[in-house]
């Protein structure tokens, strides 16, 4: 063998170890960030939970359909979610609110930074992780509830954060109507949002506009939405609804989106 033809094939051995090497750093550096996550997640759990509660003398009603045979009339008698947020604003100040989907993990405090890449990776405790967190988008007021109101996160193949709302796509999913339906809990209150569009897209802005020039162009923009849907929810939508929209990825280059329109509202005394 020639001293070239060697050389060469040192070369690759050493690239091919070096690639070796970062790959088990990178598989490290996933699983130091997957278990810190999942310690976070067992304290917030330990400090505070969600509470169930019925409707109260401050139910509100939103935008109800006129056919009485409509799922809207099941959703708003479901028991809705109250959350004590000062306990977690104690641990982290941009704490929002508290977000439950049935039929998948999602059971987290969402929080809210002043861009859309800080909770990218910094976990719940503002210390940096690269699975980041549960994240409300940085132009919307929750509190005061805007027309698209939209939660991001990453979706963890260990099935944490965001990582189960792929499974919005799946037959088990999709053929139980008790999972059409989002609790969420805030400062100003707690609420219902009934399910009405899921799908899987590639990676882009359209459906993550929080600026509407008039009524006509919101509603244009919430029929979009409705027939971009992989499932017929068969809920109507019009420009009197607030909606809200939650996107992880599906792959490298495809998210899972899901939209939902404000149904129930009961103000916190």
């Amino acid at each position: 063998m020639s001293k070239f033809k060697l050389l060469i094939r040192i070369t690759i051995i050493i690239l091919c170890l070096i690639g070796l090497g970062v790959a088990i750093y990178q598989i490290f550096i996933w699983r130091d960030d997957s278990k810190q996550i999942d310690n976070q997640v067992e304290e917030i759990n330990r400090l505070v939970g969600p509470v169930e509660i019925s409707s109260t003398d401050n139910s509100e009603l939103i935008n109800p359909p006129e056919d009485k045979e409509n799922p809207y009339w099941d959703f708003v008698k479901v028991s809705m979610i109250d959350v004590d947020l000062a306990k977690l604003r104690d641990i982290n100040s941009e704490t929002k609110g508290w977000i439950q989907v049935p039929g998948t993990n999602i059971n987290y405090p969402f929080v809210q930074h002043n861009d859309n890449k800080f909770y990218l990776n910094h976990s719940f405790d503002q210390k940096e992780n690269g699975a980041g967190w549960v994240f409300l988008d940085s132009r919307n007021n929750i509190d005061n509830i805007d027309r698209n109101n939209i939660i991001y996160a990453h979706g963890r193949i260990n099935s944490v954060l965001f990582g189960t709302l792929k499974n919005i796509l799946k037959s088990g999913w999709l053929d139980t109507p008790k999972n059409h339906l989002i609790k969420m809990s805030t400062e100003s209150g707690n609420s219902i949002w009934q399910v009405f569009s899921v799908y899987h897209t590639q990676t882009t802005s359209d459906y993550i506009v929080t600026d509407f020039k008039n009524d006509e162009t919101y509603l244009n923009f919430l029929k979009y939405l409705d027939g971009k849907s992989a499932f017929d929810f068969q809920v109507e939508v019009n420009q009197n609804d607030k909606i809200l929209t939650l996107s992880t990825c599906f792959t490298s280059t495809e998210k899972v989106v899901m939209h939902a329109k404000l149904i129930k509202f009961v103000t916190k005394n």
